[in-house]
């Protein structure tokens, strides 16, 4: 809801700094959505966006004028020459093409900008641009002044004619901004707090938050002697649809436009104003949260022969229509409630009125309906047909119907001043079942159990007096009854304390520190690890998925792996009929979509698998890891577009992230011929093993199985790891080494061997014989040749000796290495090449 804060201020004190007011509202529960400032400078401490800040209107420059003459432009039709007094010595001449004044008019107040002063205006493209008004001659007049439109000010998007003030606004002179400028706060009003759907609700929780007194005076109404009694008759067909039905009759209104402050408020607020009828029904909804509605009086009279109209307050039968507001033909039925004459359904209740019974310029005489209908039947009509309007909104949330009487009290008063009518005396109040007032026993200790903290007696009956309650002291507590405005007290006791509590402010709530010391804290071992693993992965430029637990028997089938599935009794669709054996599957599909639109995917997953276990009613859930990689290696660039520099993923690039996985575990991976795995290449495959014992196996997919998955004739690497197995050979503790404060000596050996013996092998041999003096040694070239003998192969290793303490000299490196070359060839029979061969 739109708050404007002049309005706001005529109902409650506000305080000086607008900033302290948003901020006490949103801790209270009305949250501010935004501010918008018009004219004036953004207030110190409020956050209001740039496009909400608007011009500052300059005090010396954007002033009150009146007109003291206007005449024709002497060389152009449509201009005029207005004469204004705006409180100097001389008055001022401006030309204006404004359609809203003409020649010869006198009297009314204008806003004049004078030179210097920034304005929108349109630009050539028509996008809305800041002016600054200097000199300019119009058809040979100069002119350095202008009379100023909403448009022009930022008021709103009217530019169609100037702005007219009423005579009783400030003398010419007067700075506009003490006029029109203004702070309007956005409220987001919960369901919870529709009583806030009101400018009295807000100004009495202000009261309430701040102290300050209201000025919410009780509406009254000057009445004739005419009665309303014999002119028209109310009936309410189910008192559940509709607990309270008034009518009021004013005569001879003058239908017009509303004056300038009722205007400008309505603007402020988001609302269009009409025209005096409509805007008063308007000004009243905001103001007490009420809606209300207007009938042409006469016609409902011709509608009934010329006797006296029975309104009646039913559901609308099957097939009946109504033309509405907007011109358009309903068709209704029994979920509508409906306003209705002999003639037939003339509104649809809290809704949209009728077109046969609108308010026009025309209009005479005006029967003002002022009701509460249930929440339940206007939100369904609404939302049939899409007919939202601020009055649904407050109904649909909850309208008492206390409010209907005084509403309409008010509104029927504004209709005597504003409109010219006669109110005749009496009201006709259909109110079948009055809702009781709830009454409810609070005391300090129930406040107490409920907050943890006591709230001072006095600050108590401050609080609820000031929200409306009724509260009587009842020995160390409080009688208290709910006010007819609320029908949000539902819980008793619960929800008056929740109201103090909200209101004494949850900033307040004091600091309650445990009575007992906090429990030791346990760590998860198993999913701290499962976490650490996922951060390695991603660390390496995998993408993590999540894919679906369910999958089709015929989907795993693709991977040949002959495992037996959980199938489910009653499976969402035919390909999510069983549990998952393997994360592979899903894995693929992810690649498969994702490789339509990228060159490469890096991706691994993370979960459980559903394995059946003989005999038991519920399967086995070991964790697994799978990981999926293919594409280009790295990213096409201006010097290989074509992607032939950067060849695409390999069995070895998917190695190499296991062997990085499994060093930041701590642990060491080695590889060994797979055999038996169907959904892998042959030769292009391995079990990886971890402390002696398979782990998982590590692959090519299959060029059958690839095609399947729509993967093509591309290679994909593949990977599934039995995650709990690998978890469980980390260590708890794990030697290191601290950084080397020497240089490193770095030496060189290649060795022949038999073409079937494992690089890793000879590593293992050659950090056997380096012991701690050797700190790296990694494989870096294989070659197989006829430099060679057939059947071997050479491996050619780079290897590192870097003591703690010292600078090898020469021959401590000599020998060093001469020990490693004498077990190579002690052990695995190997020949060094340079020197053996």
């Amino acid at each position: 809801m739109l708050v404007p804060l002049s309005w706001l201020r005529d109902l409650v004190a506000l305080p000086a700094d607008p900033a302290i007011l948003v901020e006490r509202l949103t801790l209270a529960g009305l949250e501010a959505a935004g501010v918008t400032v018009f004219g004036l400078p953004v207030p110190t401490g409020l956050r209001v966006k740039p496009e909400r800040a608007g011009l500052v209107w300059e005090r010396d420059k954007v002033v009150l004028g009146r007109v003291l003459k206007i005449e024709k432009h002497p060389d152009a039709d449509k201009l005029k020459l207005v004469t204004i007094d705006y409180g100097a010595a001389e008055p001022k001449t401006v030309v204006t093409g404004a359609p809203n004044i003409a020649p010869g008019q006198s009297g009314m107040k204008v806003v004049l900008g004078l030179r210097g002063t920034k304005y929108f205006y349109a630009d050539k493209e028509g996008k809305k641009a800041v002016f600054t008004l200097e000199p300019k001659a119009l058809r040979g007049i100069m002119n350095d002044a202008m009379c100023m439109s909403n448009y022009e000010l930022g008021i709103s998007d009217e530019h169609e004619g100037i702005i007219l003030l009423d005579d009783a606004d400030p003398a010419p002179g007067t700075p506009v901004a003490d006029v029109l400028g203004d702070v309007v706060v956005e409220l987001d009003v919960l369901p919870n707090m529709a009583r806030c759907l009101s400018l009295i609700g807000i100004a009495r929780e202000v009261a309430a938050l701040t102290g300050a007194a209201t000025t919410i005076a009780e509406p009254t109404v000057q009445t004739i002697a005419d009665q309303i009694a014999g002119k028209v008759s109310v009936e309410i067909a189910d008192p559940k649809l509709c607990g309270r039905y008034t009518a009021t009759i004013i005569r001879n209104v003058t239908i017009g436009p509303a004056p300038r402050w009722m205007r400008s408020r309505l603007d402020a607020a988001g609302m269009r104003p009409i025209s005096n009828a409509v805007d008063i029904t308007n000004y009243v909804m905001l103001e007490y949260g009420q809606p209300l509605h207007a009938f042409d009086y006469d016609a409902l009279v011709a509608r009934a022969g010329g006797k006296a109209p029975v309104i009646t307050v039913r559901p609308a039968k099957a097939g009946e229509k109504l033309k509405t507001l907007d011109g358009q033909d309903r068709e209704l039925g029994p979920d509508n409630l409906v306003i209705a004459d002999a003639a037939g359904p003339v509104a649809l209740a809290g809704v949209m009125g009728g077109f046969d019974t609108e308010v026009t310029a025309a209009t005479k005489s005006i029967l003002l309906e002022s009701a509460a209908f249930d929440f339940v039947s206007v939100r369904k009509t609404a939302r049939q047909f899409t007919l939202f309007s601020e009055a649904s909104t407050r109904f649909a949330k909850g309208v008492h119907p206390e409010l209907a009487k005084p509403a309409a009290v008010r509104a029927a008063e504004l209709f005597r001043t504003l409109a010219g009518g006669e109110v005749l005396s009496g009201i006709v109040d259909s109110y079948p079942a009055p809702v009781p007032p709830q009454v409810i026993d609070l005391t300090p200790a129930a406040i107490r159990r409920v907050l943890g903290f006591d709230i001072p007696p006095a600050e108590v009956v401050r609080v609820l007096s000031a929200l409306q309650f009724q509260v009587e002291s009842k020995g160390e507590g409080w009688r208290v009854a709910t006010p007819p405005t609320r029908l949000d007290i539902q819980a008793g006791v619960a929800d008056l304390i929740e109201e103090l509590a909200r209101v004494y402010g949850y900033d307040h709530l004091p600091d309650t520190r445990l009575s007992q010391p906090l429990p030791e804290q346990l760590g998860n071992r198993p999913l701290e690890l499962e976490e650490h693993v996922r951060d390695l992965l991603a660390d390496q430029g995998l993408q993590e998925c999540i894919t679906y637990s369910l999958t089709g028997a015929a989907t795993e089938g693709k991977l040949s792996t002959g495992r037996s599935h959980v199938a489910l009794l009653n499976p969402i669709s035919p390909d999510r009929g069983v549990m998952r054996t393997t994360l592979l599957p899903g894995l693929l599909e992810v690649a498969q979509r994702n490789l339509l639109a990228a060159d490469a995917v890096s991706l691994f997953e993370i979960g459980v698998v559903f394995l059946p276990v003989a005999g038991q009613p519920l399967p086995a859930e070991p964790r697994r890891l799978a990981l999926v990689q293919s594409g280009r290696r790295t990213a096409a660039a201006w010097d290989d577009p074509l992607g032939t520099k950067p060849a695409a993923f390999d069995f070895f690039d998917l190695k190499g992230v296991i062997e990085a996985l499994t060093a930041d575990l701590h642990l060491s991976a080695s590889f060994r011929t797979a055999k038996g795995l169907a959904h892998l290449h042959p030769g292009r495959a391995a079990e990886v093993v971890v402390n002696g014992a398979a782990v998982g196996a590590i692959g090519e997919l299959h060029p059958t199985v690839a095609a399947s998955f729509g993967l093509g004739e591309r290679a994909v690497q593949v990977a599934e790891l039995d995650l709990d197995a690998l978890l469980a050979a980390v260590p708890v503790r794990f030697p290191y080494r601290p950084f080397p404060t020497v240089p490193p000596a770095k030496r060189d050996v290649a060795v022949i061997v038999p073409a079937d013996t494992p690089a890793d092998a000879v590593l293992a041999e050659i950090r056997a014989a380096g012991g701690d003096l050797l700190t790296g040694a990694e494989l870096f070239d294989v070659y197989t040749g006829d430099r060679i003998p057939a059947g071997t192969r050479s491996l050619a290793f780079a290897l590192v000796y870097q003591p703690a303490d010292k600078t090898l000299t020469d021959k401590e490196i000599d020998k060093a290495h001469q020990k490693i070359e004498g077990r190579l060839r002690h052990v695995l029979k190997a020949q060094i090449r340079g020197k053996d061969v």
